[in-house]
């Protein structure tokens, strides 16, 4: 899944805006592996196993899993992509 749709109401662009989600890279949607938490998290694609690739094309089940830091787990944990959040990919772009 590659849209940014079905997120339960969740504030995907305050999300990506927080420190949690990181400095750097793609907005993907993603399973924290400790705690089951799903957030909003940036990500290279170097990180997902995809250094090539077209991030407005890319698909979360072509990406690896890839350490980021969870707060509730309290230290660096492996989160699984769900979703390339390419609508917040665009608007940043300004597209």
């Amino acid at each position: 899944m590659s849209v940014d749709a079905d997120q339960d109401d969740r504030d995907l662009e305050g999300e990506l805006a927080s420190a949690e989600a990181g400095q750097s890279g793609i907005p993907v949607d993603a399973v924290c592996v400790g705690c089951g938490r799903t957030r909003v998290k940036r990500a290279s694609l170097e990180e997902l196993d995809q250094p090539d690739a077209d991030p407005t094309t890319l698909e979360a089940s072509d990406c690896t899993s890839f350490k980021h830091v969870c707060y509730p787990c309290q230290g660096a944990t492996w989160w699984n992509p769900v979703a390339v959040l390419t609508g917040l990919l665009e608007s940043e772009r300004g597209e």
